[in-house]
């Protein structure tokens, strides 16, 4: 039988499943329309490669403590992520506005990944602490990109929507 660190803690590898699958989704719509921001869609690309990494670890995490996943969390992670794209595609200021939330999810992800962290190691699962941590070095990574390169971005952005006739938001 499960104890309450156990099953608190496989409630949460289960969400963080869940989070990188809505994750994955969010960062294919971005990436998909950007045209005109090389640099960010080049980082995205290589972030949703990351996620894809941190999903495969995920699983070994489940298949060594032999526990389900949930196909529910995943299902509404990918619905909320939809949603979540498709609002995202009728701001006239899109990739200033998508490159915060990026930041944003990035800093949700990474307190995620430190709880996940402590929880593991109170459920003595000191293999899943490692990939957790290795999982949120990935995503400090990500932020660190992300806020250093907003200013970037935002500037790219005015510029362009200053140019009468140039697409900017994407």
């Amino acid at each position: 039988m499960a104890t309450s660190y156990e099953e608190n803690y496989h409630d949460w590898l289960r969400d963080a499943h869940a989070m990188e699958e809505q994750a994955e989704k969010m960062l294919q719509a971005q990436a998909s329309r950007l045209e005109h921001y090389p640099d960010l869609k080049a980082r995205i690309e290589q972030h949703i490669e990351e996620t894809r990494q941190q999903q495969q670890l995920l699983d070994s995490v489940f298949d060594n403590l032999n526990i389900s996943r949930s196909v529910l969390k995943d299902t509404v992670s990918k619905v909320t992520a939809m949603g979540q794209a498709m609002g995202g595609m009728f701001a006239s200021d899109e990739v200033v506005k998508g490159a915060i939330s990026g930041y944003v999810f990035e800093q949700f992800e990474i307190a995620c990944y430190t709880s996940l962290i402590a929880a593991a190691k109170a459920a003595g699962d000191e293999h899943g602490a490692k990939i957790f941590e290795q999982i949120r070095e990935q995503e400090i990574a990500m932020a660190k990109w992300c806020i250093d390169h907003l200013p970037d971005v935002t500037q790219q952005y005015l510029t362009r929507s200053a140019e009468p006739g140039v697409e900017a938001k994407k």
